[in-house]
């Protein structure tokens, strides 16, 4: 695989794009049997603010002008003109992913946003290449999650975590085809774009920092740059044998607690919040760890990502879940304090923190967790 990306992906040079803010527009027709299509909806993320527009359709065409500093994924979405809610979530074939450059583009779908067909964008180009090489792992993600959510369904535990050791492989596997790309070719207008998929947001310093220092002086002064560089650093500063960051916030009670209070014990500092379904379909393997190994040594920190005004629905889920460990939070959603100390950009995360206070582990979850636990206290 790596060998036919070598030789199928075209290198593209960034050192045309300026630094400066470049304009782009968008000429879209729709055609064949899609449903009449009143507005379309264009979404995408500019130094970490997400950028939305919209265009009402006159005799199938609709248009965008926008400016920007370098190549961005976008999201366009056709709403039908049958619908009046503002509650209306779109079906996947109405949702079409492309990538902007500053150029004049083209665009024409035919029958559903599921087929769509992109001129004058040499990101896009790009972007297909990478998005047909990953075509054959996507797939085969695609039903694994279909069969874990029938699995979870029907309470089939072992079944759930043996899917879940093969998306976790099939997933990695998957970055591959980033990290060929990035090796290939670092000038790539969307280079940051691959580094960023390959990275995840649970970024390993030691694989990404050799690629990161192979892109050219040419990038970085882009927004997208400077944000994974900070992004790249905390990774560093919290990887696997160093040193755990300290903090202190509050917890149910509303006393002070700091991570460095729990010396002499593993503690594992668990990222999560009462609206994430994933953390709440967790919290049963963490409560069985916690119960397993309590007496030995072990104990949780729950730290909560929960929203203002949201304590209430925070110690509900502390106490429908049974999390009998130290809970704490500042209520500041995705700005938890402690979160960014640690770059969470997704949970359930968390990390596994000796008696010495070092990182031992990140992320591990379901028989990951037990595994690691029973190697600690074995």
């Amino acid at each position: 695989m790596k060998v036919l990306l070598a030789a199928v992906f075209v290198a593209v040079s960034i050192a045309a794009f300026s630094q400066q803010e470049k304009a782009f527009s968008i000429a879209g027709k729709i055609q064949g049997k899609m449903l009449p299509v009143k507005v379309v909806y264009l979404t995408y993320r500019v130094n970490e603010t997400t950028m939305e527009d919209s265009a009402t359709l006159k005799n199938g065409s609709y248009s965008f002008r926008g400016r920007i500093v370098e190549p961005v994924r976008a999201r366009l979405i056709a709403k039908p003109a049958s619908v009046n809610s503002d509650e209306w979530h779109p079906e996947q074939k109405d949702v079409a992913t492309i990538f902007i450059s500053p150029s004049i583009i083209d665009i024409t779908s035919v029958d559903s946003f599921s087929n769509i067909t992109v001129k004058g964008s040499v990101a896009h180009d790009e972007y297909k290449k990478i998005e047909h090489a990953l075509k054959g792992y996507m797939d085969s993600l695609d039903e694994l999650e279909r069969q874990y959510l029938v699995k979870d369904r029907e309470k089939d535990e072992a079944a759930k975590n043996k899917i879940l050791v093969q998306y976790k492989k099939l997933d990695k596997e998957s970055k591959q085809v980033y990290s060929s790309y990035l090796k290939t070719h670092p000038s790539s207008v969307i280079a940051m774009y691959a580094i960023d998929e390959y990275a995840g947001f649970d970024i390993n310093a030691d694989d990404v920092t050799p690629l990161f220092m192979a892109l050219p002086a040419a990038v970085k002064s882009y927004p997208s740059y400077k944000s994974f560089a900070g992004r790249l650093d905390i990774a560093r500063k919290t990887s696997v044998g160093r040193p755990a960051i300290d903090f202190t916030q509050s917890d149910t009670s509303g006393t002070p607690v700091s991570l460095s209070s729990f010396r002499g014990k593993y503690v594992l500092v668990d990222f999560w919040a009462s609206w994430c379904g994933p953390c709440r379909r967790e919290n049963p393997n963490v409560v069985a760890a916690f119960n397993k190994y309590k007496d030995k040594g072990f104990t949780v920190l729950g730290v909560s990502l929960d929203q203002p005004n949201a304590r209430a629905r925070w110690l509900k889920a502390i106490h429908d879940d049974g999390l009998t460990w130290t809970h704490v939070s500042d209520l500041k959603f995705w700005n938890n304090e402690a979160a960014k100390l640690y770059g969470v950009r997704a949970i359930p995360f968390n990390l596994l923190v000796d008696k010495e206070g070092r990182i031992v582990a990140r992320n591990i979850r379901g028989e990951e967790l037990q595994s690691k636990l029973s190697e600690v206290f074995q």
